[in-house]
């Protein structure tokens, strides 16, 4: 499972839409859209972020 698919599946477990995601990370719909697809990649702060209000650990999403 790719770190996009990662966040998609965890986002929508915890019934957040992408726009409810992005404003508590302080990015766009857009930007989280470019990382559940794959095509950008969260940049250490947000994926510290993503690690403590999703609850898994850093490793968990980086990987395979």
């Amino acid at each position: 499972m790719t770190l996009g698919q990662k966040i998609k599946k965890i986002r929508k477990n915890m019934g957040l839409s992408q726009e409810v995601l992005g404003e508590i990370l302080c990015v766009s719909r857009q930007t989280i859209t470019k990382w559940e697809t794959d095509t950008g990649i969260p940049d250490i702060n947000n994926l510290q972020e993503i690690s403590k209000l999703f609850g898994f650990p850093i490793d968990y999403f980086l990987n395979d």
